[in-house]
This record gives C-alpha cells, sequence and structure tokens, in this order.
C-alpha cells in the first residue's frame, strides 16, 4: 500500500516573499519522517522560492495547474517540462475550482494527464460531485465518469504512478466536510472503478480526501482505512495548522 500523502493546495495566496517565510516557519514546526509524504502546491510564481526553501528535505513540491502543450504559443501556460525543471514532483490535475471557473473538461484533463506522464511527473488527479448531483443520487455516475474520461488511454502501469483525490465540490471552501461515512463511501468506489478498468488491486492506488480537512476533522477522516491522506486547502496556509494535520496522519 502507498505512503499516506498529504498535500497542501496554497490556491492563489502567498507571494513568494511570503512562501519563503512560510516554509521556515513550517519547519521549525515539522520535521518531515518516512511515515507520511508531504508536498506543497504554491502558485507558479512562487514555486523557485518554495523549492529553494525546502532544500534538501523529503518535502515534494506540486504545481496547481499545467498545460498539456511541451512548448509553443500558448500565452500565459505553464508547460511539464518548465515544472520539472523548477523541480516539481507532482501535478494537481482536474481540481474542482479549475472546472468550475475555467471550463476545464474531462478531455482536457485527459490530456493534461497524459502530458505530464510523459514527462515523469506525478498526477494528482481531482474528481468530485457538486451538491445537486449528490442530492440526486448521482455522485457513483459523476465519480466514474471523471475517472473513465480522464484516464483515457492511460495504461494500468500508469495508473499506479497516480494518486487520485475526491473533493466533493460542495465541500470545498465551504467548512462543509463530507462525513468519515460519505467520504468512505465515494473513496471505496473510485477503488472499484479502478480495479474494474485496470485491473488493479485498490490497495496500489493512493485516495486523498480533500473538501474543508482542518485540525478539528483530520483525525477521524484518517481512521478509514480508504482514506490514504489528504489535499488540504485552507487550512494548510497557516503552518501550525497544517502540521497538526500531518501529525494527525502519523498517528493514525
Amino acid at each position: 500500500m502507498p505512503s499516506s500523502l498529504i498535500a497542501g493546495n496554497w490556491k492563489m495566496f502567498k507571494t513568494a516573499s511570503e512562501a519563503r517565510l512560510f516554509i521556515q516557519d513550517f519547519l521549525k514546526i515539522y520535521t518531515p519522517t518516512d511515515s507520511v509524504e508531504v508536498l506543497i502546491a504554491p502558485p507558479f510564481t512562487a514555486l523557485q522560492a518554495v523549492h529553494d526553501a525546502l532544500g534538501s528535505t523529503t518535502i515534494a513540491l506540486a504545481a496547481q495547474n499545467v498545460c498539456g502543450e511541451k512548448e509553443g504559443a500558448f500565452t500565459g501556460e505553464i508547460s511539464p517540462l518548465m515544472l520539472k525543471d523548477l523541480g516539481c514532483k507532482y501535478v494537481i490535475v482536474g481540481h474542482s475550482e479549475r472546472r468550475q471557473h475555467y471550463g476545464e473538461t474531462n478531455s482536457l484533463i485527459n490530456q493534461k494527464i497524459h502530458s505530464v506522464l510523459a514527462h515523469d511527473l506525478l498526477p494528482i488527479l481531482c474528481v468530485g460531485e457538486s451538491l445537486e448531483e449528490r442530492q440526486a443520487g448521482h455522485t457513483p455516475r459523476v465519480i466514474e465518469k471523471q475517472i473513465q474520461e480522464g484516464l483515457h488511454n492511460i495504461a494500468a502501469d500508469q495508473v499506479r504512478q497516480l494518486t487520485i483525490a475526491y473533493e466533493p465540490v460542495w465541500a470545498i471552501g465551504t467548512g462543509l466536510a463530507a462525513t468519515v461515512e460519505q467520504a468512505t463511501e465515494v473513496h471505496i468506489q473510485i477503488g472499484q472503478v479502478i480495479e474494474e478498468k485496470w485491473k488493479i488491486d485498490r490497495q496500489d492506488i493512493r485516495i486523498l480526501y480533500g473538501g474543508s480537512v482542518n485540525a478539528e476533522n483530520a483525525t477521524s477522516l484518517f481512521q478509514s482505512s480508504a482514506i490514504n491522506g489528504a489535499l488540504v486547502g485552507k487550512a494548510c496556509l497557516n503552518p501550525d495548522t497544517f502540521a497538526k494535520i500531518i501529525f494527525s496522519a502519523k498517528k493514525t
């Protein structure tokens, strides 16, 4: 089974100078260990600053988004080749905010995943349903479609390199986290989709929960054997809070 992963997604917060100060403060509180993998995904403009501040620690660097092209006339875009050169190990792909605010489709997300894998980076594929879809009982259908189309023509050995993050759209930034039972149910379903489509043991795939994870609910979430870590948003912007979430994962 893959190790637990706690990923901090800073979204559009922190300048490069603020990022350096955060890492300095965070490393005074948290000493990286092998029991839990930790990554930080700052804005593009702070990637170099965070990379330099992390130094030789085992904390991984991730990008929040990527272009599906290697290079070319794509004004404003950042390629996987550029991210790799900056020291990124992971790339978040298909976050619900990208889907909702920037119209990213499963097809575009699939293109990005192919490109990320082609440059030896590790994708974190985000999937999740809206409140309306959950209330209508469509959660299983939505999740399966996002996985099937997002991972179209991705081979089984490549799927094993993936991390999948379940992020119920209705819980992101709202303070309304899914219950342990709700999250576990969807995590189990994700594992079943992977097993049926790619013939991969569920235990070989790391599935994170994301959506208003905080220091108060982290311990109960991590007690579920189906949850292999968390994609943390707002709570990761404070070094003390982020460290507490990581410590919760280590305890469980």
